[in-house]
């Protein structure tokens, strides 16, 4: 296709999702502009604020993005919020095709009696506590020694595993500071995780699972009653590969006598959360009813009750896209409504609109399917390409980046740049080397741009 100008796009959200989606479009062949824009004024997303920090390995997925992003293709424009500083007009007067990228950070529901007692947290909300993320309050009670969990994925062993953490094992990591004083008044003994299907059916990645077991001082207890097989688990168990190795892993802990530590995670299968009991307005246990499998590896009650004394609850039973004013969008899925990545309304495309990762499909699969995810959608933005073209809103002066980059600063939003987060990078990284870590990151937003912007100075 040849064309006087290239096809301006915004992406907006700076995760894998809008960076891969980024990177292929500007693979693609078409002749492209590309920003990517981020409300926070740090890039990567749940990488930087969905993962916790112990986990170093799943972190150099940063690596692969930041060498996306600082290859000077594609500008970052981070710090800017869409509905505030930038509105759906200012984008469709400014980009022939807009993509939304913009995940799904809020926690899902569970509705069952008590469960907005004092005591009873989102999983999601206590991510973005220790992850340090700017927007979210500074403490966070942690004054339960006993702590139910609700939930069988990822999500639920990293909660687990950092309130039962030592903090001094967690220290070496680039946890902030206020996250590490907190942890270290906890007085957790027992945490308590609880899945309502059998073991072959949890959601735990084979490696997650197997670095929960090497937790120093913490012993891992799984009960031989909760552990039960139906022909269904018993075929994923031998035909799937992550499921043998899960089943592996929790079978060998069956047959493991308790060292005596100081701290445990009990691991509970085949148990349904029925109520958040509580006595003045606080959790002070969960009411569990133990389910059984049906032979499709489904489960249902049995009207059998267990009581677990807790004082704090964590449900971690999935992840909800926030819905953006103006966008149609799916309540019950809780993604933006679309067919392929293009975004509909009623059935019928609306011109220019695009999204991809967990807005897009829901908040499943891990970091790599993102990929996949975005070539479906980029696919379909390239075939419209010459529709986009003809339809857009936008004059030639309007289509220029410095355009936009001028309204912004009219505005007087501090846009952090590539060039921008590299200082704020550098900073961290010299905070953490004074400390022996890889890096500490700065938590409060203000103090993020005014490094970034180099209106503070770094502390000799």
């Amino acid at each position: 296709m040849t064309t006087e100008r290239p096809l301006r796009v915004a992406i907006i959200g700076a995760g894998p999702a809008g960076t891969y989606a980024a990177d292929i479009l500007s693979k693609s062949g078409i002749s492209t502009s590309i920003d990517i824009i981020e409300r926070l004024p740090a890039p990567f997303g749940l990488v930087r604020y969905g993962v916790a920090p112990d986990h170093p390995r799943i972190k150099q997925i940063i690596v692969a993005l930041a060498n996306v992003l600082g290859r000077g293709d594609i500008r970052l424009l981070a710090n800017v919020n869409v509905g505030t500083d930038l509105t759906l007009e200012d984008l469709q007067s400014h980009y022939d095709a807009v993509i939304f990228a913009t995940g799904a950070f809020e926690d899902s529901d569970l509705n069952i009696p008590g469960i907005d007692l004092e005591g009873s947290y989102g999983a999601a909300d206590f991510v973005s506590w220790f992850d340090g993320h700017p927007d979210v309050p500074r403490t966070w009670p942690l004054d339960a020694k006993e702590i139910a969990i609700f939930g069988v994925g990822n999500v639920a062993l990293d909660v687990a595993r950092v309130l039962a953490k030592h903090p001094k094992d967690i220290a070496v990591t680039e946890i902030p500071d206020n996250v590490l004083e907190g942890l270290s008044s906890s007085p957790v003994t027992d945490v308590h995780v609880f899945g309502r299907r059998g073991p072959a059916q949890v959601k735990f990645s084979p490696l997650e699972l197997r670095e929960l077991g090497h937790v120093p001082d913490v012993d891992v207890i799984v009960y031989p009653e909760d552990y039960e097989f139906d022909e269904a688990s018993i075929d994923a168990a031998e035909n799937n590969k992550q499921t043998k190795q899960v089943v592996k892993t929790l079978t060998d802990w069956t047959l493991k006598e308790p060292s005596g530590a100081s701290r445990r995670i009990h691991l509970h299968f085949l148990q349904s959360p029925h109520e958040v009991l509580g006595e003045d307005g606080k959790v002070v246990a969960v009411r569990m009813e133990r389910t059984e499998l049906q032979g499709d590896g489904n489960v249902k009650g049995t009207g059998e009750f267990i009581d677990y004394p807790v004082q704090a609850v964590y449900r971690a039973v999935g992840y909800y896209g926030t819905e953006i004013e103006g966008i149609p969008f799916d309540q019950s899925k809780g993604t933006i409504a679309n067919e392929g990545g293009r975004v509909v309304d009623g059935g019928d495309v609306v011109p220019g609109y695009y999204t991809t990762g967990w807005i897009k499909r829901g908040p499943v699969g891990l970091i790599g399917h993102t990929k996949s995810d975005a070539q479906e959608t980029i696919a379909n933005l390239v075939e419209d390409a010459p529709r986009l073209y003809a339809e857009t809103k936008a004059g030639a002066e309007q289509l220029s980046p410095d355009n936009l980059l001028h309204l912004l600063k009219e505005r007087g939003v501090p846009v952090v740049q590539w060039h921008d987060w590299e200082l704020l990078d550098a900073h961290e990284r010299a905070l953490g080397e004074a400390d022996g870590r890889e890096r500490i990151k700065v938590v409060p937003r203000e103090e993020m741009t005014d490094i970034a912007l180099g209106r503070l100075k770094q502390q000799a």
